[in-house]
């Protein structure tokens, strides 16, 4: 039986509620700061119209381990430009292993072709000590940038947390992105030293990146020093790089682990914007507010829990990244999945799931869609006994998405669809664990976060599609965008909307029960003859018909011209795409999303252009037919897939009437 928009699918348990990290902080309100809140809304509504009441709690209910005084929370309150705790310093990693213990390993790695590594507390420890000192030696100090290009590895993981003790600021790329990505975000932030792997393993395929490495250091001048870590090529020596010295070299030498403790909003990492139509945003964050926004996120919102195992599919350029490597400030284990979850066949990663005992799952929507989409069935193979969340992000998640995980997956589970940005390393609507789950809708806003949709007026709207907007700070705002000189790029690009309020760029509605439904990027939005709607809305409808795999949808009106809405489909294995399909694909958008948003025309494409992190690139590709060049819309080397793009190429010339329509 199919479910409807906003049915309620799971509900917790009492025993499961009294059991969460949430209830804890619930009690500890009540009895030392007399705040009786009695239900999440409440809590909400208190913890962002007192923020310095709620980020102080924060602070003392999680222990942070800091110098100087925290009784100053906001000094400053605008935004941009917001001063968190001024009076206080620490570090990110001290957080980190205040949890080591010898009852649970830190971190368990799966990679492609290779034994699974457990690393222990005190390993991770001994390796990140080491490595910190030999990074003081190589001349590194607090500030100096450190960058990345290496997979999901505990290497990865030791090597940041040796740059966080520092004061280091850490920056990552995964290695299947290209030269110019890496050095269109790297050379912004003139890194000092570089960890780098020989290679790395997709899809059952050793990919071999020599002699990419050596390209970024020779455009990458302000590298003294490249580490190198062995990948599954298994080179024998360490490759001919300028400078460069091994891993097992690097951290040879036992050494102290030391903590420097750093101002408040001193970097702590620098991330980057997808860079598909322009040179990235290159994000700093700090360790102050990472540290108290993780905590708060892990525990409070996706209920991690000491001795928890969790995981995130994605890889080190993604922000699910840092996130996940996040757990380790609540004492979690995490879990490091490399490689293809489909390889060597669609059950792996679900079967691995089952075997490892993880109790937190993330992924992206659309790696939740393509098991539907084929049709897999993991209960019957696994039981899932310890999995307690699937979280799932990157896309709205829809409602065949909720009946598919259930129904396939496991019964009594919190499926919880979130939703925030690298810009904010977490959520702005997210998860809790003492909510129910509603098909389509995301259970509530983060705590601390005071998100709202605004109208064209700039007013608060319920129940209406409106610009999700953050009314209040948040301590894990960027501090600044890198070489932004007079922050001109930050204003541009959150605050020039609405004055003093962040517009992040995504339609969404909140519901008065507190729940909310993305309806995509506000930059997308269609609006025929006068009727708005999300793209979100659209696909959700065509995509849940079987026969459609993927799909894609622009409007192409601009300038006064007639509007024509083209709509692209990856259609399933063996299916064509017939008229009968494309008038059942017209009229599911006519009577389940809008009659004025019926596409002119619908063409069947092999796949869905998407970035590195599985975005479908709606704003490149209507720039594209449009008229734009095409090496002026996208960067092959941001896209998982560029080859896609050939054929949207040529759908522009021939829909400019410049040549044939392309087959």
């Amino acid at each position: 039986m199919a479910i409807n928009q906003g049915d309620e699918l799971w509900r917790p348990s009492s025993e499961q509620i009294s059991a969460t990290r949430l209830a804890d902080y619930m009690q500890w309100l009540a009895t030392q700061r007399g705040r009786n809140l009695d239900d999440y809304q409440s809590l909400w509504q208190w913890s962002v119209d007192d923020l310095d009441g709620f980020w102080s709690s924060i602070w003392q209910f999680f222990s942070i381990q800091a110098d100087g005084d925290p009784s100053r929370v906001l000094a400053a309150r605008s935004m941009p430009g917001a001063q968190w705790f001024p009076d206080t310093r620490l570090n990110y990693a001290e957080h980190v292993f205040r949890n080591a213990s010898s009852d649970r390993p830190a971190l368990i790695s799966r990679y492609e072709n290779r034994p699974l590594r457990e690393v222990s507390w005190a390993q991770l420890e001994q390796s990140t000590g080491a490595l910190a000192a030999r990074l003081r030696e190589m001349g590194v100090q607090a500030g100096d940038r450190v960058v990345s290009y290496m997979p999901n590895l505990p290497e990865t993981v030791i090597a940041f947390l040796a740059c966080a003790s520092i004061g280091a600021i850490w920056s990552s790329c995964s290695p299947e992105m290209g030269v110019s990505v890496v050095v269109d975000r790297f050379q912004q932030i003139a890194p000092k030293v570089m960890f780098a792997v020989d290679s790395y393993s997709y899809n059952g395929k050793v990919h071999d990146r020599s002699a990419v490495v050596t390209e970024l250091i020779e455009k990458l001048p302000s590298i003294e020093t490249v580490v190198h870590v062995a990948g599954p090529s298994a080179a024998p020596q360490v490759p001919a790089w300028p400078s460069a010295v091994s891993w097992e070299d690097a951290t040879a030498r036992p050494a102290q682990m030391e903590y420097t403790r750093l101002p408040f909003d001193h970097p702590l990492w620098i991330v980057y914007s997808s860079g598909t139509t322009g040179m990235p945003k290159a994000m700093v964050h700090g360790h102050g507010g990472i540290v108290l926004t993780h905590l708060k996120t892990m525990q409070l919102q996706h209920d991690v829990r000491p001795g928890d195992r969790f995981m995130f599919l994605g890889s080190t350029g993604w922000i699910v990244w840092n996130l996940m490597v996040g757990g380790l400030l609540s004492g979690a284990t995490v879990i490091q999945y490399d490689g293809n979850p489909t390889w060597p066949d669609a059950s792996t990663l679900w079967r691995f799931i089952d075997e490892q005992a993880i109790t937190h799952f993330g992924c992206g929507a659309a790696f939740l869609i393509q098991n539907m989409k084929e049709g897999l069935v993991p209960n019957r193979d696994a039981l899932f006994d310890a999995l307690r969340t699937i979280t799932s992000t990157g896309s709205p998640l829809p409602l065949d998405a909720y009946e598919w995980v259930y129904a396939n997956v496991k019964a009594d589970l919190w499926l919880a669809s979130i939703s925030g940005g690298t810009d904010i390393a977490s959520g702005f609507v997210a998860s809790a664990p003492n909510l129910p789950v509603n098909a389509g809708e995301i259970q509530c806003r983060e705590l601390g976060v005071a998100a709202y949709a605004f109208n064209e007026a700039g007013k608060p709207v319920l129940n209406e599609v409106g610009e999700l907007v953050i009314t209040q700070p948040m301590p894990s705002m960027p501090l600044y965008f890198w070489a932004d000189e007079g922050g001109k790029r930050y204003r541009e690009s959150y605050f020039e909307e609405f004055d003093g309020v962040w517009r992040h760029g995504d339609w969404i509605l909140f519901t008065e029960r507190g729940t909310s439904i993305i309806y995509g990027r506000s930059d997308t939005t269609i609006n025929r003859y006068g009727i708005r709607m999300g793209t979100a809305e659209i696909y959700r409808v065509v995509e849940e018909l079987p026969e459609v795999k993927d799909s894609l949808v622009v409007d192409l009106e601009y300038l006064g011209r007639p509007s024509f809405m083209p709509l692209f489909v990856v259609t399933a294995p063996g299916v064509e795409l017939s008229d009968e399909l494309k008038t059942r694909i017209k009229n599911q958008v006519r009577t389940k999303a809008s009659a004025r948003h019926v596409p002119n025309e619908i063409y069947q494409v092999s796949e869905i252009p998407r970035t590195l992190t599985g975005k479908k690139m709606e704003l490149p590709v209507r720039k594209l037919l449009l008229g734009a060049p095409a090496e002026k819309v996208a960067s092959p080397d941001a896209m998982s897939n560029p080859q896609s793009m050939q054929y949207f190429i040529e759908f522009a010339q021939w829909f400019a009437g410049q040549q044939a329509e392309p087959v």
